[in-house]
C-alpha cells in the first residue's frame, strides 16, 4: 500500500446547522471549527509542507519584497503536481461544505494555495478574491484552513461583513492602494469587521469570493501555515477579462477555454455534485 493510500480518508460529511448556512449568507463568511480532525491535519501537513517547499519560487528576503510578497508566500495548483495534496485539496467533505454553503447542486476546483505568512511577515492588505476571478458567477468561496494553531497575535483574517452584497468594487489588486481604497469604503459604508482570532488546526473560516478581507502580520518567530482552496458553482461560465489580472487567471487557471464557456478545463475537476 502507497503513503498517499494511507493518508486519512476525508470523504465523510460534516454535518452543517441551518443557523451556519444562514449566517454565511448573511455575513458572506464563518468560521467552522475542526472540519478536519488533530489525527487528520498531522497526516497531511507534512505532504503539504514537503510540496509547497518543492514547488515554491520565492527566494528574495523579506525586506526585498512589495507588500504582495511579504505579506505570504503562495505556492498554488497544489493538488495538481503531488499526489498526497491531491487528496486532501479534492476532498469530498470540504467540497460538500461548499456546495451547502453556497446553496448550489456541485462544485469545482478553481484552484488550491498553500499561503505560508512567514515569521516577520506583513499584513495582507484588504482585498476582494474575485476581484482576480473571470467568472460570471457570485457562487464562489475559499476554505482557509491552518495546519497549525494560530494564536491570537498572528490571528486569522478579518472580514466586512455583508460586504459580499456589494460586488465587484473595481480592479483592486493586492496591494497598499487596495487597502487604502478599500478601508475608506468600509468606514463609509460603516461595514463591521470581524476577526475569529486564534484558531486550531483544522479548523476552517470560509468566504465568499466578494467578501471583503485582510490579514494581520505575523511577529511570532514561526511561520502561520495555511492550506486554501477556492471552490465555484460547478456550473460558472466565464466572462470577458476585462483586467490584466482577469486575462492573466483565464490562461493560468482555465487553459483553453472562452468568455462564455463553462470553466470546465481540465484544472476545474468536479469535486462535488453534478
Amino acid at each position: 500500500m502507497s503513503h498517499v493510500t494511507q493518508l486519512p480518508d476525508l470523504s465523510s460529511d460534516y454535518p452543517l446547522q441551518t443557523s451556519q448556512i444562514e449566517a454565511y449568507r448573511r455575513d458572506g463568511h464563518i468560521l467552522l471549527r475542526g472540519v478536519a480532525a488533530p489525527e487528520e491535519i498531522a497526516a497531511y501537513r507534512p505532504a503539504i509542507n514537503e510540496a509547497a517547499n518543492r514547488f515554491n519560487t520565492e527566494t528574495r528576503k523579506l525586506e526585498e519584497r512589495d507588500t504582495y510578497g511579504k505579506a505570504f508566500l503562495q505556492i498554488s495548483n497544489l493538488w495538481e503536481r503531488d499526489e498526497a495534496v491531491r487528496r486532501f485539496s479534492l476532498a469530498r467533505r470540504f467540497a460538500h461544505i461548499a456546495a451547502d454553503l453556497m446553496g448550489v447542486e456541485g462544485v469545482r476546483i478553481y484552484h488550491d494555495q498553500a499561503l505560508f505568512k512567514e515569521a516577520g511577515g506583513g499584513p495582507t492588505p484588504w482585498h476582494q478574491d474575485q476581484h482576480y476571478w473571470p467568472l460570471g458567477t457570485d457562487n464562489t468561496i475559499t476554505m482557509w484552513m491552518p495546519l497549525v494553531p494560530v494564536p491570537l497575535e498572528v490571528g486569522s483574517m478579518t472580514f466586512a461583513s455583508g460586504s459580499q452584497k456589494l460586488g465587484y468594487l473595481g480592479d483592486l489588486p493586492i496591494s497598499d492602494q487596495s487597502e487604502a481604497a478599500l478601508q475608506s469604503l468600509i468606514r463609509e459604508r460603516g461595514l463591521h469587521t470581524h476577526s475569529y482570532g486564534a484558531l486550531e488546526p483544522g479548523d476552517a473560516t470560509w468566504h465568499s469570493g466578494w467578501t471583503l478581507h485582510g490579514a494581520p502580520g505575523n511577529p511570532t518567530p514561526h511561520t502561520r501555515e495555511v492550506m486554501t482552496i477556492i471552490y465555484m458553482d460547478s456550473q460558472a461560465r466565464i466572462i470577458e477579462p476585462d483586467s490584466k489580472s482577469r486575462r492573466s487567471d483565464l490562461a493560468k487557471w482555465l487553459p483553453g477555454l472562452q468568455p462564455g464557456d463553462y470553466a470546465h478545463s481540465p484544472l476545474n475537476p468536479l469535486v462535488f455534485g453534478k
